[in-house]
């Protein structure tokens, strides 16, 4: 694929960055496996450390452009962040003694496990389930606390449905780990985890953006520290600049234009194209 082809691609990914969460590792993943082809073993390798940099830079600009009241969910969370972070160093370094098959089968594994999931267990679906009706009561006292603390009403009860209830701490490492050692980003647990919490598509696939920043940022930095077998130009470390480069081309304007006028799509819709294009991902490495 030539320069011109990889910066179409990074529309799709800036596109999908956007409405999903996870357009830098399920876009990226499967079109540098195939554009790298020819590195034989290193092929995966160096798919997963190419797709954490575009991850990575995207997740930054997306953040930026990103509204303070979105953001504001996730605000006082340093221990998901810190564990996020630990993880991602942690699967970086170990993917970089990982077979080929390994990461390969791993991510197609990995998609398919997780497109079950979702399909089977209630909640992605529908936003909350019976998550967000068994804690209606919860949530309307502390509305009320809040309209006592300082006069929030309305706002502060869409804040918290909207948001939902979030990711246990506790989690951030895994998550960390599995995504930055297949090059996934966070975004396939975290979005799941955040809509059956109580958040809406919306709010669940613009927040996996800085979960992904704080997840792949280690990760990056380990991968520049490895190197490949067969010496090819534009490469550092594991990381394909020449690819990511045309990708980020691509993704970048695109992110910085849609993220502050996100397109409003039906929650159903929406969780069936996050469902679609996690298969497809899948398919695509497979059959590379």
């Amino acid at each position: 694929m030539d320069f011109v082809g990889l910066v179409l691609v990074g529309c799709l990914v800036g596109l999908t960055t956007v409405l999903f969460g996870f357009g830098g590792g399920f876009v990226t993943v499967p079109i540098i496996t195939l554009v790298d082809a020819d590195l034989g073993s290193d092929t995966a390798r160096v798919a997963a450390a190419t797709s954490a940099l575009v991850m990575l830079v995207n997740a930054v600009v997306s953040t930026i452009s990103t509204k303070r009241e979105t953001l504001a969910h996730l605000r006082g969370r340093w221990w998901l962040f810190i564990l996020l972070a630990a993880g991602g160093a942690f699967g970086a370094f170990c993917a970089e003694f990982a077979p080929n098959a390994l990461l390969k089968w791993g991510f197609v594994v990995y998609i398919a496990v997780t497109a079950i999931d979702l399909l089977a267990r209630p909640g992605f679906f529908r936003r909350g389930g019976s998550t967000v009706r068994s804690s209606a009561k919860v949530r309307d006292a502390k509305v009320r606390d809040a309209k006592a603390r300082d006069g929030a009403g309305v706002g502060a009860e869409k804040s918290h449905s909207d948001g939902g209830r979030g990711i246990g701490a506790l989690f951030g490492f895994p998550i960390g780990g599995l995504a930055s050692f297949l090059g996934v980003g966070g975004s396939v647990m975290t979005v799941p985890m955040m809509r059956r919490s109580g958040a809406t598509m919306t709010v669940a696939t613009t927040l996996a953006n800085p979960l992904t920043l704080v997840i792949m940022l280690p990760a990056v930095i380990v991968t520049i520290t490895a190197h490949t077998s067969v010496p090819v130009p534009g490469m550092v470390g594991s990381l394909d600049l020449y690819s990511a480069a045309a990708l980020l081309i691509g993704a970048i304007p695109l992110i910085v234009l849609l993220r502050r006028r996100v397109p409003k799509i039906p929650e159903i819709l929406h969780a069936w194209g996050y469902v679609i294009l996690l298969v497809t991902a899948g398919a695509v490495v497979a059959v590379s």
